[in-house]
């Protein structure tokens, strides 16, 4: 436990922080399984519109920082490969 003033306010920051990064996480992971979802069923048209949405959430989590910028290249770029080979 916080003792501290400036000790109980990072706890707080913490706190608020966490919730948001909770929250752009599992929008993150949402957009992903969205797409595989909809590659899954097999219609890669209707998941090529998902993937900007997609795109959105995770260049959104790599500007936070929860994810690292080649992190965010990869989970993309599979993305895309994912598409195009359910498209042959």
């Amino acid at each position: 436990m916080a003792i501290t003033t400036s000790a109980k306010k990072a706890e707080r920051a913490s706190r608020r922080r966490r919730v948001f990064n909770v929250r752009r996480k599992g929008a993150m992971k949402d957009a992903t399984k969205e797409v595989k979802k909809t590659i899954a069923l097999g219609k890669p048209a209707d998941a090529e519109k998902l993937l900007a949405n997609a795109y959105k959430a995770i260049d959104k989590a790599m500007k936070r920082g929860l994810i690292k910028k080649n992190t965010a290249a990869r989970k993309k770029s599979r993305l895309v490969k994912a598409i195009r080979s359910a498209g042959k």
